[in-house]
């Protein structure tokens, strides 16, 4: 690409960042997303951003399938590069969004792991035997309270909480979206404990909820590796992460109350086809019931 080229690229960034205030997790994925389109274009001996073509966007999606990526990603990608070129056509440095028609590779979309009731109160009846546990409990406990994000969870602060109203805010959601949750007296009672705890540890200006050793925020990654180290130390053989618990108070609440909307809120859904998934779920357990309790659907032993 063109010197010029690249500064196009920049400036589109720079839009996003000071006039669509996107968060800076974004720029970064649009950023890595059109420097593949880009790397692409320059093993094609393309040097301008108006010379490619939908056949281009095409060839380019199809190797990234090849590779192994997934419909999804390849779908953030083609969003990425329509916006980019939105930019250009509206800056006329551009005549067509070569990417306007070009869809992603459908696939099969698969159910979100689950754990029963049974499966949850093992895991969080396990017993603690350290500070660092009673951290850990309360984090789990909170997971599957509220359906929590892990993302959320690691930004979660003291102010965010109110004990006595058995509430929480999550003030940085996807898309930017705060929301309003309950939380359940188990996870109130866990967290009650480890705040007791928490002073002893945190430094005196960390606002964070859950904290490291050396009263330092608790990083996402470090989250997950609490949670691998409490199912091996617990003798729990299934690998479970953050997410299986989020999807488990998801499955539960839907399953017991049959309130999509509802569920859909307490998760941060922007769209309800996103919580329908879980309706899939619920229909496989209505279809356990319905084989082993119909009398026109028993097999004959």
């Amino acid at each position: 690409m063109l010197a010029d080229q690249e500064s196009l690229l920049v400036n589109f960034l720079e839009q996003l960042t000071v006039e669509k205030r996107s968060s800076s997790h974004t720029v970064a994925n649009y950023q890595r997303d059109i420097r593949r389109l880009q790397n692409f274009c320059s093993s094609k001996a393309i040097e301008q951003w108006s010379a490619v073509t939908q056949n281009d966007i095409r060839s380019h999606i199809a190797t990234r399938h090849r590779q192994g990526i997934g419909s999804s990603s390849l779908q953030r990608e083609l969003s990425a590069i329509r916006s980019f070129y939105g930019y250009l056509l509206k800056k006329r440095y551009a005549e067509l969004n070569p990417a306007q028609h070009v869809k992603a590779p459908k696939q099969v979309k698969k159910l979100p792991k689950t754990m029963d009731v049974d499966q949850v109160k093992g895991l969080l009846e396990a017993g603690t035997s350290s500070i660092l546990e009673m951290r850990d409990l309360a984090m789990f406990e909170l997971f599957y309270s509220s359906g929590l994000r892990l993302s959320e969870l690691a930004a979660l602060n003291i102010e965010d909480i109110d004990l006595h109203d058995q509430s929480l805010v999550v003030r940085s959601g996807k898309g930017g979206k705060s929301r309003l949750l309950p939380v359940g007296v188990k996870a109130i009672a866990a967290i009650n404990l480890w705040l007791q705890q928490r002073i002893q540890k945190s430094a005196s200006l960390e606002e964070a909820v859950f904290v490291t050793s050396t009263g330092k925020r608790l990083g996402q990654r470090s989250i997950e590796l609490r949670l691998e180290l409490w199912c091996k130390k617990k003798g729990i053989a299934e690998h479970i992460h953050p997410h299986m618990l989020r999807h488990s108070f998801a499955s539960h609440l839907l399953e017991a109350s049959q309130d999509l909307r509802a569920v859909q809120e307490l998760l941060g859904h922007s769209n309800i086809s996103t919580t329908q998934i879980y309706t899939h779920l619920d229909f496989q357990h209505l279809a356990e019931v319905y084989d082993n309790a119909h009398p026109r659907a028993k097999k004959s032993k």
